[in-house]
């Protein structure tokens, strides 16, 4: 049984460590893709255990319907990638890779980093949803008891996991008195 492929994308709004410490918390049970943008951080593929693509680079084995990748998540997501991907433009490796998805009808998550959204934002991020787009913002739950950062993150992350079905023990789960 060949690994499942998970693309994780960084584009240019506050937050890249979620995408990073996302892609960090993958199991290697996963093969793992990851997309750099020239506006979030650049890291070597050593110290992140995965395929580094250039997000120039529209011609990478994960631009294409047959190579079989499973999911994407864009940690954080800009309001501009979000509005290229909500009108189909694919001028880039990660706006190419979820227009795949997208045809694919493979598991796509946007993680928009904004506050407050506009109207155009949520328009966009509707159109995105009727299409079975998972739009799921870092946004943490109290019931969690979260104390410090790290535990806000890994309840985030914890969370885009469960999206994936990926089994993880990041953050207290709601539980009866």
């Amino acid at each position: 049984m060949s690994k499942r492929k998970i693309v994780v994308a960084t584009s240019g709004a506050s937050g890249v460590n979620l995408g990073l410490k996302t892609l960090e918390l993958l199991p290697d049970t996963i093969e793992k893709h990851f997309i750099f943008t020239k506006n979030s951080l650049t890291v070597q593929e050593k110290e992140l255990g995965a395929i580094l693509h250039d997000n120039e680079d529209i011609s990478a084995s994960i631009a294409s319907g047959s190579f079989g990748v499973d999911a994407m998540i864009i940690a954080p997501c800009s309001m501009n990638t979000l509005a290229k991907i909500a009108c189909g433009i694919s001028d880039n490796l990660v706006t190419r890779c979820a227009s795949v998805m997208i045809k694919e009808q493979k598991k796509l998550i946007l993680a928009p980093r904004e506050m407050p959204f506009s109207a155009i934002a949520l328009e966009n991020m509707q159109k995105l949803a009727t299409l079975g787009v998972v739009i799921a913002p870092p946004v943490i739950a109290y019931y969690s008891e979260q104390q410090t950062l790290d535990e806000m993150e890994n309840f985030i992350i914890g969370k885009w996991f469960d999206l994936l079905g990926i089994e993880n023990n990041l953050y207290k789960r709601w539980q009866e008195d």
